[in-house]
C-alpha cells in the first residue's frame, strides 16, 4: 500500500514538472518568442504574440511571420535579428499574399524544421533559397520563352546596345553617368506582364532627332530590324523573374515537351509535368540519390540517370551541363500551377489556358529545342543509348538531300506509327507554322539543299515479286520480315509510303546513309553483291505493295 501510494506521488510529480514543463517551453522558450523578443519598432520593444497572414482568396494561413515579422502586415519597421527583416522588393506584397504560396513549406507550423517542410510527412517542403523564383510558376505560366540560345542572344542584344544606361531591368542599369550617357527611363522588368509600348523604336528616333546635345543624343542611336526583334524577344520575357526565365530557356532547348506535357501540350510518353513542382518526397525513393534526400537532388540525378532513379524508365540522359541540370531542376521544382479565383489569375495564365498561348516561342529553332531536340538531339544527329531504340539522325545529308520537304512535314505531322516518332500535328501539339518552322529549321541545321528531281512522285516499274526476293535477302536482316522493322526501321510504314517520292527509296537503297549501318547498294561489299538500278527499282516496286495497290 505505502508503494502505491509512492508511486502514485512520484507519477504526480513527474506529471506537474512535464506540464510546468511544457508551459514554460511554450511561453518563453520558444523560437519565435526568442526572436520576437529582440525586435523593436518606432515605438519600442513589439509585442511578442504569434503572428499569421490570412488569404481566404488564396486558401493562406501563414503563421511565418511569426519569425519574420517585418514580413507581416504593417510592420514593415519592425528591427532586430536578421530573420526580421523585410522582404526585399518583389512584386506582390508578401503581407498579402502570405509565404507560402510562393516559398512552399508548412504555413501553419512555428517550428524552423516544421514550418520549412523538413520533416518527413509534409509533401510541400520550401523551395531552395537559390530557386525562390520558381514560386513563381506556382501562378504564372511565362509566356514566348525561346529556347537558350536565342534566349542569351536577346539578353546580350539589350546589353550590347547599352540600353542598361537608361533603364532598370531586374536592379541592374538605369542610373545617371557621370558623363551624362545616360538618364533614369522606364523600368522595364515586368513588360512581359505589363506589357510596352511596340512604337517605342519610332518614337525614340524621333525623340533624338529633336534633342538638344545630352543623354537622347549620346546615348541612343538608329537600331536594326534585327536587333529590334532580339530587343522585342527580351522585354516580352521580362516577368520580374529573370533566373526562372533562363531556367525555362534550357527547358526549351532540351526536348522535354517531346515527352511530356505541360499545361496540356506535349507528348504522351512520359507523365504530364504541369505539377511536377508538387511531387511529394515520401513518395520517391533517394536511394540512388547522393546528398541529402529532397526533391532537387532527386530530380537532379533523374536528369543524369534516369534509370538509375526511376526502375525501368525509357528516358534518355539529358545531354547538359552540370549548370543546365541545375536550371532544369529549377523550371521542373516551378511547375506548380495551382488553381486560382480570378481575382488572383494573372494574365499570361488567362492567356495561356483560355485563350491558347504558348509558353515557347514559334521559331523553328525553339519548336525543335522543346519538342524533338531530346531523341534527336540539339544537332539533329540523333541519339543511341544502350538500353533504348536508336533515335535516327533527321540532318543526316544523304537523307535531306533526297527527302522533300513534304516528306519532313508529313514526318512531323503523323509521325511514324509503331515507332517511338509521335504525330505532332494536333491539339495538345503543334499548329500548322510551327511544323512549317520546323522543317525550315531542319534543312537549314543540316545545311543539305534538295536535289532537283524531275520525275513525278511515283516512277518505278520494277517486278515486286522479284523485289520481294531481293528484299529478303538484302534487307530483311535489319528491316525485318516483310518490312515491319527489326533494328532498322519498319519500311511497310504507310505514313513513311504516303509521302515519300519513288526517287526518295530508290536513292536512299543506292547511296545508304553515312553514319548508320545503312550501306549504298549500288556499290559492291566483301558480304554481298550490288544491286542493279534496276533491282532496286523492283524493290521499291515490293515497298509499293504494302500501300495495297496505291
Amino acid at each position: 500500500m505505502k508503494k502505491n501510494k509512492y508511486l502514485l506521488l512520484g507519477s504526480s510529480v513527474a506529471s506537474l514538472l512535464l506540464l510546468a514543463g511544457a508551459a514554460v517551453n511554450d511561453n518563453f522558450l520558444k523560437e519565435w518568442r526568442r526572436i520576437q523578443a529582440k525586435g523593436h519598432g518606432e515605438e519600442g520593444p513589439i509585442t511578442v504574440q504569434l503572428r499569421q497572414v490570412v488569404n481566404e482568396n488564396l486558401g493562406v494561413a501563414d503563421r511565418c511571420v511569426s519569425c519574420h515579422v517585418a514580413m507581416g502586415p504593417g510592420e514593415q519597421t519592425v528591427r532586430g535579428d536578421k530573420v526580421l527583416v523585410a522582404h526585399k522588393a518583389v512584386v506582390h506584397d508578401p503581407a498579402e499574399m502570405g509565404c507560402t504560396v510562393c516559398h512552399g513549406g508548412q504555413g501553419q507550423a512555428t517550428e524552423k524544421a516544421d514550418a520549412h517542410g523538413d520533416v518527413h510527412f509534409w509533401p510541400e517542403p520550401m523551395l531552395p533559397k537559390e530557386m525562390s523564383q520558381a514560386g513563381c510558376g506556382t501562378c504564372h505560366s511565362t509566356l514566348g520563352v525561346p529556347n537558350q540560345e536565342l534566349m542569351k542572344a536577346a539578353a546580350l542584344a539589350f546589353e550590347r546596345l547599352d540600353c542598361y544606361s537608361c533603364h532598370r531591368v531586374d536592379g541592374k542599369g538605369g542610373t545617371v553617368r557621370p558623363d551624362q550617357g545616360g538618364m533614369e527611363g522606364t523600368d522595364l522588368s515586368r513588360t512581359g506582364l505589363a506589357g510596352y509600348d511596340a512604337e517605342w523604336h519610332a518614337k525614340h528616333l524621333a525623340k533624338s532627332a529633336a534633342a538638344v546635345p545630352g543623354p537622347w543624343k549620346t546615348a541612343f542611336r538608329e537600331v536594326a530590324a534585327a536587333d529590334q526583334e532580339l530587343l522585342s524577344l527580351y522585354l516580352k520575357t521580362r516577368v520580374a523573374a529573370p533566373k526562372l526565365v533562363a531556367a525555362k530557356s534550357v527547358f526549351h532547348s532540351a526536348g522535354c515537351l517531346g515527352c511530356h506535357k505541360v499545361s496540356g501540350v506535349g507528348g504522351d510518353d512520359g507523365p504530364e509535368l504541369t505539377l511536377a513542382g508538387f511531387k511529394d518526397p515520401g513518395q520517391v525513393s533517394f536511394e540512388h540519390v547522393p546528398g541529402k534526400g529532397n526533391m532537387r537532388n532527386w530530380m537532379a540525378e533523374h536528369f543524369r540517370a534516369p534509370a538509375s532513379v526511376v526502375v525501368g524508365s525509357q528516358m534518355p540522359p539529358a545531354p547538359l551541363s552540370e549548370g543546365e541540370i541545375q536550371q532544369l531542376t529549377f523550371y521542373t521544382l516551378s511547375l506548380r500551377r495551382k488553381e486560382l479565383r480570378d481575382v488572383y489569375l494573372p494574365k499570361d495564365r488567362i492567356r495561356a489556358t483560355r485563350f491558347g498561348a504558348r509558353e515557347f516561342t514559334g521559331d523553328g529553332a525553339t519548336v525543335y529545342g522543346a519538342f524533338c531536340a531530346g531523341c534527336h538531339g540539339p544537332d539533329g544527329k540523333g541519339r543511341r543509348l544502350p538500353g533504348l531504340v536508336s533515335f535516327p539522325s533527321i540532318t543526316n545529308p544523304d537523307f535531306l538531300a533526297v527527302a522533300p520537304d513534304a516528306l519532313l512535314r508529313q514526318t512531323v505531322e503523323h509521325g511514324r506509327p509503331g515507332r517511338r516518332m509521335a504525330g505532332w500535328l494536333k491539339a495538345d501539339g503543334l499548329k500548322a507554322d510551327e511544323v512549317e518552322a520546323v522543317v525550315a529549321y531542319l534543312r537549314a541545321l543540316g545545311g543539305t539543299a534538295l536535289e532537283a528531281d524531275p520525275k513525278p512522285a511515283r516512277w518505278a516499274a520494277g517486278d515486286a515479286n522479284d523485289g520481294k526476293r531481293l528484299f529478303e535477302s538484302n534487307c530483311g536482316g535489319c528491316h525485318g520480315s516483310q518490312g515491319k522493322g527489326g533494328e532498322g526501321p519498319a519500311l511497310s510504314n504507310k505514313v513513311l509510303l504516303a509521302a515519300a517520292t519513288d526517287t526518295y527509296l530508290a536513292e536512299t537503297i543506292s547511296r545508304g546513309r553515312r553514319g548508320t549501318a545503312m550501306a549504298g547498294f549500288l556499290e559492291p561489299s566483301p558480304v554481298r553483291q550490288a544491286l542493279t538500278k534496276a533491282d532496286i527499282e523492283s524493290v521499291v516496286a515490293y515497298l509499293r505493295s504494302f500501300e495495297g495497290g496505291k
